[in-house]
């Protein structure tokens, strides 16, 4: 419709340019002889080419300035003034320019159709391109991916922690007692695995899970979400893309209200720094040793329950590379 309009405004145009030339004109006095309150009146004025003063009836504007109309104007024989427009050029001049209006033509209407299509496409694009724009919610996917950051990290962090136990134990040799369960003094490096997790406590664990399931969630949703992430990327998304973004967008606006509600970023970031306390090997083997040595009884629960066979298979390791991508790219 916009081209369309376009089209028709410059026919239009051309249409102009290609209309005979008006005769050119010059403004002069008129003298108003006699004047009808609907502005037709009789006017004399002087013919420079014939030489000689000229009377015709004539449009004057009826709502010029009362001083400038009879008996209010300043003239000793009673008249009115007006100016007019005389033609200059042609087999006309001399004569006074015709002010009525003339019909409109054909140029005039592609004109007014040309402007009416031009105004309603722009409008009607706009009206399109609205939805898209107002469906942008950078702001909302990069809490959501900073969440599923983190808790993605607590997730690999807790996971790191428990298979750090397991190389230390497949290193280590325990003795056990008649119920198969390890009895004996671990060696340094498998106490000081199982004091991260001690001292990260069951809330880790906890955290891990919540933050495994989260995770998986929340990329699925942030694929889906993409095109959300900016003007550019909406505009160029198709219809279905679009409406997979709205779905996606209106599912993570209470997934993170309520996470956040719960404190659940902060909950991630603080089994992340607990579970990173052994990288101080020197450190960690020293408070480890003491702590064992308090409670060794904890350690070897704590070791049993971590080694002990699943029921069933564990949750699918999370990968949370998907996720900072997202983030990063954004």
């Amino acid at each position: 419709m916009l081209t369309l309009g376009v089209v028709l405004f410059a026919w239009s145009v051309g249409l102009y340019a290609a209309a005979p030339d008006l005769p050119e004109a010059r403004q002069i006095d008129l003298t108003v002889l006699d004047e009808k309150p609907d502005g037709s009146c009789r006017v004399r004025w002087i013919d420079p080419y014939q030489k000689r003063a000229r009377e015709a009836s004539y449009r004057c504007d009826p709502g010029r300035s009362d001083l400038l109309k009879a008996p209010e104007y300043p003239d000793s024989r009673g008249y009115g003034w007006a100016s007019g427009f005389m033609l200059t050029e042609g087999p006309e001049r001399g004569n006074l320019e015709d002010l009525v209006e003339p019909a409109p033509g054909p140029a005039d209407g592609l004109l007014s159709l040309g402007v009416l299509l031009v105004a309603v496409g722009l409008a009607g694009g706009n009206l399109r391109a609205l939805p898209r724009v107002l469906g942008v919610e950078a702001r909302l996917l990069r809490r959501a991916a900073r969440l599923s950051a983190s808790a993605g990290w607590a997730a690999e962090d807790y996971e790191r922690a428990v298979a750090a136990v397991h190389e230390a134990k497949r290193h280590a040799v325990l003795p056990r007692n008649a119920d198969g369960i390890p009895d004996g003094i671990p060696g340094p490096r498998l106490v000081t695995t199982l004091w991260v997790l001690r001292e990260a406590g069951p809330q880790a664990r906890e955290a891990a899970v919540v933050g495994r399931r989260l995770a998986v969630r929340l990329d699925g949703l942030l694929d889906d979400a993409a095109p959300a992430a900016g003007l550019r990327s909406m505009l160029r998304s198709g219809p279905t893309a679009r409406l997979r973004a709205a779905r996606a967008v209106a599912e993570l606006r209470p997934l993170l209200s309520e996470a956040e509600r719960n404190g659940l970023p902060e909950r991630f970031a603080q089994t992340s720094v607990d579970l990173l306390r052994g990288q101080d090997a020197d450190r960690a083997a020293l408070a480890a040793g003491t702590d064992f040595a308090a409670e060794p009884a904890a350690y070897r629960n704590l070791l049993t329950e971590l080694t002990r066979p699943e029921p069933a298979a564990r949750p699918p390791a999370l990968s949370t590379r998907r996720g900072q991508r997202w983030h990063r790219r954004r």
